[in-house]
C-alpha cells in the first residue's frame, strides 16, 4: 500500500483547468480595457497539459496565428468552437492566441495570449562532479544529483523496502 502511494507521488503530474476570465467568463469587455484577458492570463502560470475553459453565450472561441491575432481575423483558424463551454488543452509550450469569432468583439478586447511554460527539467550536472568550489567549503554544501528517473526511484524503493522486510 505504501509502495503504491509512493509511486503516485513520483509518477503522476497534475494539470489544472483554468476558467477564462474568472467568474465573468469569455465575454465582451464592458469597459475600454482591451487588455482584460491578457491581464487575466498574466496572473496565471500555464503548464503543458493544462486546459482553459471558456464559458460564453452567443459567441465563439478561435485559436489563431500571431498575425491573425493582430488583425483580429482568421479565415482558417487552428481551432474553432461555439458550443458555449469550450475546453482547450494547452498541449505544448509556447504562445497560444485566442480571439472571439463574433464580428467586432476581438477589436473591442475579446482576445488573449497565453504563454505555456516549458516543462520543468532537472538542472544539468556539472562536468566537474568530484570537485568543490571555494564557496561550498565555506557553507559545507555539496552538490548532489537528484533521483530523476522512474527506474532509479523504483530501484531505490525496492532496496529500501527489501531491507525492512529481511
Amino acid at each position: 500500500m505504501i509502495l503504491c502511494s509512493s509511486f503516485n507521488h513520483f509518477f503522476f503530474v497534475t494539470s489544472t483547468e483554468f476558467e477564462v476570465g474568472g467568474d465573468g467568463g469569455w465575454v465582451l469587455p464592458k469597459s475600454r480595457n482591451h487588455e482584460m484577458y491578457n491581464q487575466w492570463a498574466s496572473q496565471n502560470r500555464f503548464k503543458v497539459d493544462d486546459t482553459v475553459h471558456f464559458k460564453y453565450k452567443k459567441d465563439s472561441v478561435l485559436v489563431v496565428t500571431a498575425e491573425e491575432y493582430d488583425k483580429c481575423h482568421s479565415a482558417h483558424p487552428v481551432f474553432f468552437s461555439n458550443n458555449g463551454a469550450t475546453v482547450f488543452k494547452l498541449d505544448k509550450p509556447g504562445l497560444f492566441y485566442f480571439i472571439s469569432g463574433v464580428a467586432g468583439h476581438c477589436e473591442r478586447g475579446q482576445k488573449m495570449i497565453i504563454k505555456v511554460l516549458e516543462p520543468e527539467t532537472a538542472p544539468p550536472l556539472s562536468s566537474k562532479r568530484n570537485t568543490t568550489t571555494e564557496s561550498s567549503h565555506k557553507s559545507g554544501a555539496v552538490e548532489m544529483a537528484a533521483i530523476s528517473s522512474p527506474i532509479s526511484v523504483l530501484l531505490f524503493m525496492v532496496s529500501f523496502f527489501g531491507v525492512l522486510f529481511i
